[in-house]
């Protein structure tokens, strides 16, 4: 008899991402009004021990394309080449492609600040990457990060219908980023919680529908904004939900816990 898969074998070795605070600043049509160039996000490399929603801002669809176009295992060649190579696969013919943040967040291991800038690659890819790869700085950041599942962005639903670009409120996005990093490295609890809530806000008002949309069913801002009151910072996986991510000392009632994967070569 067929001895079944475990379920590390049937999530794969490929890992997953998790994007925190600056979202969007990879797209070229956001970062091309930032006066204040390179604005910054954040992406956390995450084991890939659970499945998550698809559609839910946890990069599974580039994983998925990952996992397809290297046999469920990332090839030992150059980073910053496979980013690339995944960038071209995923996003061929596409008229709004995925930005490579996604890309990013699965390849690249540990805490990673992406500067983005207009006027270098075209915004397409970051002029800059910092990378913390810290043993103690991981294990930090998973006990005060939570996930809350709340649902997957609905079919048919699209972020891009109201675009409110004004260059004061991309640059406070840009900010949140590197506001998030240094919270991190610094082991800041409430200056991430703090970066978090920027990054709402500048969600909030240059792409109004990324919380707010015929298709969505949940009041979404009522949600972050009562998570954001009782906790020290709350943000949204992804556009239209998915997992509402919560900074807390304490543990958040329905929440799990993600496991952060770093380089274990690296300085810890």
């Amino acid at each position: 008899m067929k001895k079944p898969a475990s379920v590390a074998a049937y999530l794969g070795a490929i890992p997953n991402r998790l994007q925190l605070a600056g979202g969007w600043i990879d797209q070229p049509f956001v970062s091309q009004h930032n006066p204040k160039p390179p604005g910054s996000m954040v992406v956390v490399q995450i084991e890939a021990d659970f499945r998550p929603m698809d559609r839910s801002g946890i990069a599974s669809g580039t994983r998925a394309i990952a996992m397809k176009l290297w046999k469920g295992k990332l090839p030992n060649r150059p980073l910053d080449q496979l980013v690339r190579e995944l960038y071209e696969a995923e996003n061929k013919g596409k008229t709004d492609p995925s930005g490579s943040q996604d890309m990013i967040g699965l390849i690249y291991p540990g805490v990673n600040r992406l500067d983005y800038d207009f006027n270098v690659h075209g915004g397409v890819f970051p002029s800059h990457v910092e990378s913390c790869n810290s043993a103690k700085v991981a294990r930090w950041l998973e006990k005060v990060l939570y996930l809350i599942p709340v649902e997957p962005r609905p079919d048919g639903y699209s972020p891009l219908g109201e675009k409110n670009l004004t260059p004061k409120w991309v640059a406070k996005l840009g900010q949140s980023g590197q506001d998030c990093y240094n919270a991190i490295v610094k082991r800041d609890a409430a200056a991430l919680g703090a970066s978090l809530n920027l990054n709402m806000k500048c969600w909030e008002t240059l792409l109004p529908h990324v919380v707010r949309h015929p298709l969505l069913r949940l009041d979404l801002m009522a949600l972050l904004k009562a998570y954001q009151r009782q906790y020290l910072g709350a943000m949204y996986s992804g556009c239209g939900g998915g997992y509402l991510i919560v900074v807390s000392h304490e543990p958040v009632p329905g929440a799990f816990q993600v496991k952060v994967r770093t380089n274990p070569s690296a300085k810890k």
